[in-house]
Order: C-alpha cells, then sequence, then structure tokens
C-alpha cells in the first residue's frame, strides 16, 4: 500500500542514494564522502545511541567510534554482497559499538549500563560469513522499514492524511511528481516554511507560489502529495527513504 501510495517520491533530479554516495566516497570523490557524511550523520548517532541505550552527542567516546566504524563501512561496502549501504553501516556501526562497550566495561571506572552481548549472540567473523550477513541484511532491513512505516504513519496522521488518501492523490505523471518532489525540498529546506507547515498542518501556498512556475490551481490539487512528501524528506525515516529511492528512480 505504501508503494502504491507514494509512487515517484523521488524524481531523477534529487539527490543521490546512499549507495552511490558510498561507491563515490569509497572511489575516492570527497565530496560524495562529505555528502554522506552531512546526511547521514544523525543516523550514525542514533544507530550508537540504540546499542547504548542512551543519547549519544559530539562530545561522547561513542560518537567517534561510531563515526569511524561508518568510515569503516564506506571502504568496506559492496553492492553486490550486501542489501543496502545503510543496513551494512548498521552491522558494522552496531559491531564496534559493542566492541567498544565489551573492552571499556573491563575497566573500573566505566559505568556503562548496558550489558554486553556475548560472542555467541552474532557470530564470530562475521564479515566474512557472507551468506549469514545477507540474510540478517534483508531481515533487518525489513524489520526497520516496518518499523518506520508505522513511524510515518503516525506522522501523517497528524497531518489528517493516510496511505489511502495518498493512494489516490498521487500525480499521475512524471513531471508532475517531479515538480511536487522540488517544492517539497523547498519547504525542507526553507525554516519558515517548514515551520509554518508544522504550526499550520498546511502549506504556505500563497509564499510558495512566488517561487515556483505552477498554478495556485495545481498548488491546491496536489498539496496533500507535497505534505507528505515533505513530512518524509524531513524525518530521519532513512531505510524508507532509501528503499524508496532504489526502487523508484
Amino acid at each position: 500500500m505504501l508503494l502504491s501510495a507514494i509512487t515517484g517520491l523521488f524524481g531523477r533530479d534529487s539527490k543521490f542514494s546512499a549507495e552511490e554516495l558510498a561507491l563515490l566516497a569509497k572511489s575516492g570523490d570527497e565530496e560524495a564522502l562529505t555528502e554522506l557524511l552531512q546526511s547521514y550523520a544523525p543516523f550514525v548517532k542514533k544507530t550508537a545511541a540504540q546499542v547504548c541505550k542512551r543519547f549519544i552527542d559530539h562530545h561522547d567516546d561513542e560518537w567517534s567510534i561510531a563515526l569511524s566504524a561508518f568510515h569503516e563501512a564506506v571502504k568496506g561496502y559492496e553492492k553486490e554482497k550486501n542489501a543496502s549501504f545503510l543496513t551494512f553501516a548498521h552491522l558494522i556501526i552496531r559491531r564496534r559499538m559493542i566492541d567498544f562497550i565489551r573492552k571499556e566495561s573491563t575497566r573500573s571506572e566505566f559505568t556503562h549500563d548496558f550489558q554486553a552481548p556475548t560472542d555467541e549472540d552474532e557470530p564470530n567473523h562475521w564479515i566474512e560469513a557472507t551468506s549469514a550477513i545477507q540474510h540478517y541484511d534483508a531481515k533487518k532491513e525489513a524489520e526497520i522499514r516496518r518499523e518506520e512505516i508505522g513511524l510515518y504513519e503516525k506522522m501523517l496522521a497528524i497531518y489528517k492524511l493516510d496511505f489511502q488518501q495518498l493512494a489516490k492523490i498521487s500525480p499521475a505523471h512524471e513531471d508532475a511528481r517531479k515538480t511536487a518532489v522540488q517544492i517539497a525540498q523547498m519547504i525542507t529546506e526553507t525554516e519558515e516554511y517548514f515551520g509554518y507547515l508544522q504550526e499550520k498542518k498546511k502549506l504556505p501556498i500563497k509564499e510558495i507560489e512566488q517561487h515556483v512556475k505552477v498554478s495556485r490551481k495545481t498548488l491546491e490539487r496536489n498539496r496533500k502529495y507535497i505534505i507528505a512528501l515533505a513530512i518524509l524528506l524531513k524525518s530521519d525515516l532513512y531505510y524508507l527513504k532509501d528503499y524508496l529511492k532504489e526502487r523508484l528512480l
């Protein structure tokens, strides 16, 4: 239902997917690496926090470990072997965080309240165990994606939207979908516009109209779709966004 509701979510003019950026960065593209780090820093922090079961900020050692693990994931990512870059990065970060917690837990001054998993929780030499990792990749990605779909559904409900509505109002033509994406991106990148959307639960149509080459009638017709796009683009639902990019580009 979700895919049919927001088919065409990302136009071809949108940013590279995480997989594309990772491969470019791996080949030595510094700009791609910078964009990857800027776009997915919250993802890195969120993954580390899930393992540590507490908030992580940039001053924590855990942040440095997680960021280093993310770089490691970039260097080790192979599209043919891994379900997605984010799932692969999640695994690398998780493993490095667990290693760090195990090491620190042996020190008397370490007061972390997380009980590190034993070796039985994950297979030894897990990176080399390709088939096991691929199976875990797919299973974990599907699990997280289901969770994010549920979160997205709750976000939409705040704006009195749901997937059934989106399925009916999604623009039929590719050009219309591209325009909707561009407008949604403009909203998320303009603090005043997104603040208006959050407060009023509607688009600042009059202001948007001054910056786009579409009629007010078109904006009104696609307003629910644009709102849904803006909510998703502004969210930290990284797996869901990448899942849709991979299948809709």
